[in-house]
């Protein structure tokens, strides 16, 4: 759960960045996001779940709004889009974007702890878990039990890398993110993703 002081934070960003969208084109932002347009809204996808976003507010497809946190990510995302969309780059830490290390110790309770003490000794239940986020098994990953793609936003991705315990090491889990991640989103929105995900994984009604 978010710490109360965090949602305060979310509650008031959120509503910054919404009275923000007021007069911006969203129809010329839609493409180099990857979201589609729906009368003055722009659908977009937050991990499968579609969020309709507009100056008016934000809801998914059955008109509940989204988390303070969730929704702030989302118009962050919206606010930050780029002239241009980056190239694919290389995937890095979490800790490897500049600037990272104040957030260091939420995002890692949060995201690998978190996914290490629930899923060791059960690969099997993480691969179901990421499978019904529509998470892709990444191949070409040797050395690792388990990695996986999951589209967290249009051009945003994350990957879990994921190796079980054995009789001489604990589970290790490690997240990545594209370095143009930092295109779309801010730090905090990046450590958002990262810690819905992990929570979404270990209870998946939460929203």
């Amino acid at each position: 759960m978010m710490p109360e002081s965090n949602r305060f934070y979310f509650e008031n960003a959120m509503a910054q960045r919404l009275s923000r969208l007021a007069g911006l084109d969203l129809a010329a932002r839609a493409g180099s996001l990857g979201a589609s347009l729906s009368g003055n809204a722009l659908m977009i996808p937050f991990f499968g779940r579609v969020h309709r976003v507009s100056a008016d507010g934000i809801m998914d497809a059955l008109g509940n709004p989204p988390t303070p946190a969730v929704g702030s990510l989302l118009l962050d995302y919206v606010l930050r889009v780029p002239i241009t969309p980056p190239t694919a780059d290389a995937w890095i830490t979490f800790r490897e974007f500049s600037g990272a290390g104040p957030l260091m110790g939420y995002f890692t309770g949060n995201t690998n702890k978190l996914i290490e003490s629930n899923f060791a000794g059960a690969v099997d239940v993480l691969q179901r878990a990421c499978a019904g986020l529509s998470g892709k098994g990444i191949d070409n990953a040797p050395g690792f039990d388990l990695c996986v793609e999951l589209a967290a936003l249009p051009r945003v991705s994350i990957r879990i890398r994921f190796n079980d315990r054995d009789e001489d090491f604990p589970a290790q889990c490690t997240l990545l993110f594209r370095k143009s991640a930092e295109t779309y989103l801010s730090l905090k929105s990046m450590a958002v993703t990262g810690t819905w995900l992990a929570g979404k994984l270990v209870v998946p009604g939460i929203r």
